[in-house]
């Protein structure tokens, strides 16, 4: 299988290194090695991919898996993975794939124009890279949302915003939503848990607001790490002030996994405290997931309190919207709904 490609945004360095600049970790990777992701290797002294058109997921999904509940609602998208990631998670659901490289997998080819061929063959609405991080798949994904949104198709990435901002500005005008992965406020919880930095997380969901891309944000809380009243303040804040009130948030239930497995998953008494603080911040649009069918997942008008998008699991029907304003007091909402 030929997945091997020259790949984008590196720096040459003496006694061939190279300096990778896809991600804020900025690698400095010498002959014969690969940087953080495991994917992206130094050959005499150029940096290539080795994971171009090589999925390890192919497999249609409802939008509202990814999740995304204002962009939409109700479609499929034919749901893309690779191997590897920048972030080493300890609590990683998909460390599968994410901490494998591409000689540990068995992998599947799939050339970037038939990913729209299949995502149609599928009764898909679009393409999602998903299930491990998508930036790091950074070449494949470009060429191929390239060509799916030529054939009319929506594109979505599934990511911890662990990105760069100039492949964010390069990728966004092939790229219609994202679901930021927003771990905590904590610097200290970036640095332990996902041996990362914060700050970078930030600043790429403002690139993609300011780029047009729909951004919706996931935050997992995790019982002793992350779910203090401060620090979900501090996070509903900062999207209140420093992003945009209307931003879709999902706070979604821990459940054990990879190296946390000491760790009790989420009770639905925390995620319910999580909402009234983001509500209270002034976010009209919060979703609860991972837990039980509730009256969190619909959308709701923020002005005249009527039913707009109801959901159950991952299905959704549209009942109150008029375009993208509500049916009943003509209210603007901020969701993306495709013509029938």
């Amino acid at each position: 299988m030929d997945v091997i490609k020259e790949a984008r945004f590196w720096e040459t360095r003496p006694e061939k290194a190279v300096q990778c600049l896809l991600c804020p970790h900025r690698c400095v990777v010498r002959p014969g090695k690969r940087g953080i992701c495991g994917v992206r290797e130094n050959r005499d002294g150029r940096l290539y991919s080795l994971i171009y058109a090589a999925c390890s997921s192919i497999h249609p999904d409802p939008i509202e898996k990814k999740p995304l509940y204002h962009f939409y609602p109700g479609t499929s998208a034919l749901s893309l993975g690779t191997v590897g990631c920048n972030l080493s998670c300890l609590h990683c659901q998909n460390y599968a794939i994410s901490q494998a490289g591409p000689e540990d997998l068995d992998l599947t080819e799939l050339p970037p124009e038939e990913a729209a061929a299949t995502a149609r063959r599928s009764g898909c609405r679009g393409i999602a890279y998903t299930y491990n991080e998508p930036s790091i798949w950074w070449e494949y994904t470009c060429d191929s949302a390239r060509i799916a949104k030529g054939e009319g198709l929506y594109t979505a990435y599934v990511t911890n915003g662990y990105t760069g901002e100039d492949a964010i500005r390069e990728i966004a005008p092939h790229l219609d939503a994202a679901n930021v992965d927003i771990k905590t406020m904590s610097e200290d919880f970036y640095r332990r848990i996902c041996k990362a930095r914060l700050q970078p997380v930030l600043d790429s969901c403002q690139v993609y607001k300011e780029r047009g891309v729909h951004l919706e944000l996931t935050y997992l809380v995790i019982p002793g790490y992350n779910d203090t009243e401060e620090e979900m303040e501090a996070f509903a804040r900062w999207v209140a002030e420093e992003l945009d009130p209307h931003t879709p948030v999902h706070f979604s239930a821990f459940y054990p996994q990879y190296k946390m497995t000491d760790v009790p998953p989420t009770p639905l008494s925390t995620l319910e405290r999580a909402l009234a603080i983001a509500k209270k911040q002034g976010l009209p649009y919060v979703y609860l997931g991972n837990v039980p069918h509730g009256d969190y997942e619909n959308t709701y008008c923020p002005r005249c309190g009527k039913l707009l998008i109801r959901r159950h699991g991952f299905s959704a029907r549209v009942e109150g919207l008029r375009g993208a304003s509500c049916a009943h007091c003509g209210e603007k909402i901020p969701v993306t709904v495709g013509p029938d």
